[in-house]
C-alpha cells in the first residue's frame, strides 16, 4: 500500500512541472511535438531514476538537468527549425509558387496553454509570453545548443549562473561566455527584424484593431485589409516556403492564389503568446466550413506587421483542442 502511495505522491510531484518543463523543451527545439515528446521522455527518465535521486539538488532542477540532456540528445542531429524568411528571399507575387518542405523544417506555433505555465508576478510572465514568440523563438534556433540552453536558463527562467553551470557540469565563467555570446547573436537579429509590441493583454486599441481584421478577412474586404497591414508587413505560410512582403503583394494573393479562403471564419485561439486564429474555410462539397489554418498575427505601432498561416490542419487543430469542422452557421466567439 506504501509503495502505491508513493508512486502516486511522485506523479503528482512529476506532474505539478509538465507546462513549465513543455515551455523549455518548445525553447530548446522549435517544435510542439517533439517538446512534448522530449518532456514525457524527460518524465519517464525520473520516475525509473528516481531512487537515484539523493536530494542534493531540488526536484525542479533534477528535472531541468533532465529535459535539457534529453533536448541535446534531440539537437545532434543539427536540424534547426525555421521560419520561411530565415530560408529564401522574399518572392514576388508575379512568382509566387507554393513549394512546401518537410516538416522538421519549420518552427512550429504552440498553445499558450501548453507551454506557460500560471505565475503569480505579472514581471515573469511577461518574459515568458515573449519568450515563445514567432521572432524570438527563430532567434534562438539559431544559437548553438549549449548556448541556447544558457540563454533560456538564465534570461527566460532567471537561474542563477551557478545554477546553470551546476545543471550543464561546467563552470560559471563557460556559462557567463555562454551566454554572452548567446546575447550577441541576438542583438544582431533583433537590429535585422522588427520586434512584434503586442501587449499583454492586449490594450484597447490592439482590441479593436484584431476585431477590424476579423471583419476585413472574413469579410474578404482587401481595401479594409490593406489599412490594417503595415506596409512592410510579411506573410508566411509553412509547409510552404513562399513569403510575401507588402500590402500589395498579399492581398493580391489571397484574391488570386488564395481566393479560396473567401468567406471564412475565425475563431480566436492563444499562440505563441500572440493574437492568433483558427481559421475555417467553406466547404463546397459538404456545406459548412473545414480547418485551413492557425493564423499568428504581429503587431507593432498599431498595424499587422507579421500574418504567418500554419497550414498542417489535422496536427494544429487537435493541438489546440479545435473541431475538425464548423457547421454552415457557426455559433460566432465573441
Amino acid at each position: 500500500m506504501g509503495d502505491s502511495t508513493a508512486t502516486a505522491d511522485l506523479d503528482v510531484a512529476l506532474e505539478k512541472h509538465r507546462t513549465e518543463l513543455t515551455g523549455y523543451c518548445y525553447r530548446m527545439l522549435g517544435s510542439s511535438f517533439e517538446a512534448e515528446d522530449a518532456v514525457q521522455d524527460t518524465l519517464v527518465r525520473a520516475w525509473r531514476s528516481y531512487d537515484k535521486f539523493e536530494g542534493r539538488s531540488s526536484l525542479r532542477s533534477w528535472l531541468y538537468r533532465i529535459a535539457t540532456n534529453v533536448c541535446l540528445d534531440m539537437l545532434t542531429a543539427g536540424n534547426r527549425r525555421a521560419r520561411p524568411m530565415d530560408l529564401t528571399d522574399s518572392t514576388p507575387l508575379a512568382q509566387a509558387a507554393l513549394a512546401p518542405r518537410p516538416d522538421n523544417t519549420w518552427l512550429e506555433p504552440v498553445p499558450d496553454a501548453r507551454v506557460l505555465p500560471t505565475v503569480e508576478d505579472p514581471a515573469e510572465a511577461a518574459v515568458a509570453r515573449e519568450s515563445i514568440r514567432l521572432a524570438f523563438m527563430a532567434a534562438l534556433q539559431q544559437l548553438p545548443p549549449k548556448q541556447r540552453a544558457v540563454l533560456i536558463l538564465r534570461e527566460v527562467l532567471a537561474w542563477r549562473a551557478s545554477e546553470v553551470a551546476e545543471l550543464l557540469d561546467t563552470t560559471v565563467a563557460s556559462v557567463n561566455s555562454a551566454l554572452q555570446r548567446a546575447r550577441a547573436t541576438l542583438a544582431e537579429r533583433e537590429q535585422a527584424g522588427a520586434e512584434a509590441a503586442v501587449s499583454d493583454p492586449l490594450d484597447e486599441e490592439q482590441q479593436k484593431l484584431l476585431e477590424r481584421y476579423v471583419k476585413a478577412f472574413e469579410g474578404y474586404d482587401m481595401t479594409a485589409l490593406t489599412a490594417l497591414l503595415h506596409e512592410d508587413a510579411i506573410m508566411t505560410m509553412p509547409p510552404f516556403d513562399l513569403w510575401l512582403t507588402g500590402h500589395d503583394d498579399i492581398t493580391g494573393f489571397m484574391t488570386t492564389l488564395g481566393a479560396a479562403c473567401a468567406g471564412s471564419r475565425l475563431l480566436p485561439v492563444q499562440v505563441n503568446g500572440l493574437p492568433g486564429f483558427a481559421q475555417y474555410k467553406p466547404d463546397p462539397e459538404a456545406g459548412g466550413f473545414t480547418p485551413w489554418s492557425i493564423q499568428v498575427l504581429e503587431i507593432s505601432d498599431g498595424r499587422l506587421t507579421g500574418f504567418h498561416f500554419f497550414l498542417d490542419t489535422q496536427r494544429w487543430f487537435p493541438l489546440f483542442g479545435l473541431p475538425l469542422r464548423l457547421e454552415a452557421e457557426p455559433d460566432k466567439i465573441e
